[in-house]
């Protein structure tokens, strides 16, 4: 079924994994979640030797044990979850991998835009079933909020702060009264949430004064924020995780050199360090410069290289990948690009050589092609 599927939601995707952990967990249970809070820990974050398991469980989501332990207390507790960071910190993933733990479904999602409205939230109507048979359940068609309070699962709200304000006025009152009332109907009009029922919502943190939360609406959440990854080990696992996904998906036999990813992480690294020493916007790059935009890299070059090179991942096409992705705004980013490259891996090229002097050249090329 998986390979029917450009990109399997988590709960198909490890769907063998999660009956087995539901058939061997005995822990207590919230509500109607599918597995205790400790083996959802156990689905997100991995298994150790310690818990004596006769598999191993593979870690899914890189990050602090406290953050989703946080996390999963709170859709313990029926209250709303706000997953809040920067771009590329893994939100959303974060968001369905719970999802997919706890309730089996991590689909129902609304994304957040400046064009998202209340029917996205509540319910809109079927025209041509309402013309025939008038306003009924039947014509009824429910967002995916309230599909979840209907079936008391785990609704998704993407990019909150992106919505408008009377979007997020009507998420109040679904969070704290936990029912949907249908005026038009005379009878069957309210849709009561079921035990189970939560949200959790991602925010971006670079969002802010787009369209700021309510104190009100701050209330009905627990706020959990996710910072950045600062540990060079940490993001080389993030990335091989991520890389070996998008290789299996694609059907790609590729080895990834290990000199390659430690270029690919120093040369971020650095781009943040003169980010964070800038005096002016202009002197930053557009991007964001996160975890997420690294794999993007890494999958440009890998596709670049299986499709039009020598089914090798070099450095040369490496640094083409990585100024072609970070290269947004001309001429301010090729500008900073090409600072970075003389500045920066031109004399570590002089000094280390090897790999360098070709991702020197590669990166060169790129610059120069692009201005």
């Amino acid at each position: 079924m998986t390979n029917e599927m450009l990109r399997a939601p988590a709960e198909v995707k490890y769907a063998e994994e999660l009956d087995w952990l539901e058939s061997i967990d005995d822990g207590p249970k919230p509500f109607s979640w599918r597995l205790s809070p400790r083996m959802v820990r156990l689905f997100v974050l991995g298994s150790e030797r310690s818990d004596g398991l006769d598999r191993e469980i593979p870690q899914k989501w890189f990050g602090d044990r406290g953050f989703v332990e946080r996390s999963i207390v709170t859709l313990a507790s029926d209250r709303g979850l706000l997953l809040i960071g920067d771009p590329g910190t893994g939100k959303s993933w974060l968001a369905e991998l719970l999802s997919a733990a706890i309730c089996r479904n991590s689909t129902l999602v609304v994304q957040g835009t400046a064009g998202t409205t209340e029917d996205h939230i509540k319910y809109s109507w079927n025209v041509s079933t309402v013309i025939a048979k008038g306003q009924s359940r039947e014509s009824m068609i429910p967002s995916p909020i309230m599909t979840a309070m209907e079936q008391g699962v785990i609704g998704r709200f993407e990019e909150l702060t992106r919505s408008t304000s009377d979007v997020q006025d009507a998420l109040i009152s679904i969070l704290s009264e936990k029912y949907v009332s249908i005026p038009e109907l005379d009878t069957d009009n309210t849709v009561f949430a079921k035990p189970g029922f939560s949200i959790i919502a991602t925010a971006n943190s670079r969002d802010r004064g787009v369209n700021d939360l309510s104190s009100a609406l701050k209330r009905r959440f627990n706020f959990v924020r996710i910072p950045v990854v600062t540990s060079k080990a940490s993001e080389a696992e993030i990335v091989r995780f991520r890389t070996t996904e998008l290789l299996r998906r694609h059907r790609i036999e590729l080895d990834l050199p290990p000199t390659l990813l430690d270029i690919l992480l120093q040369s971020f690294a650095d781009l943040r360090a003169a980010a964070a020493s800038a005096t002016s916007e202009d002197e930053k790059l557009e991007s964001a410069l996160s975890t997420a935009e690294q794999i993007g890299v890494l999958e440009d070059a890998i596709l670049h290289s299986h499709f039009f090179g020598d089914r090798a991942l070099r450095a040369e096409t490496l640094a083409g990948a990585l100024v072609g992705s970070l290269a947004r705004r001309a001429p301010e980013d090729l500008a900073i690009l090409n600072k970075y490259w003389h500045g920066v891996v031109e004399p570590r090229s002089k000094k280390d050589g090897g790999e360098w002097t070709d991702f020197l050249e590669g990166g060169r090329q790129a610059i120069s092609t692009l201005s």
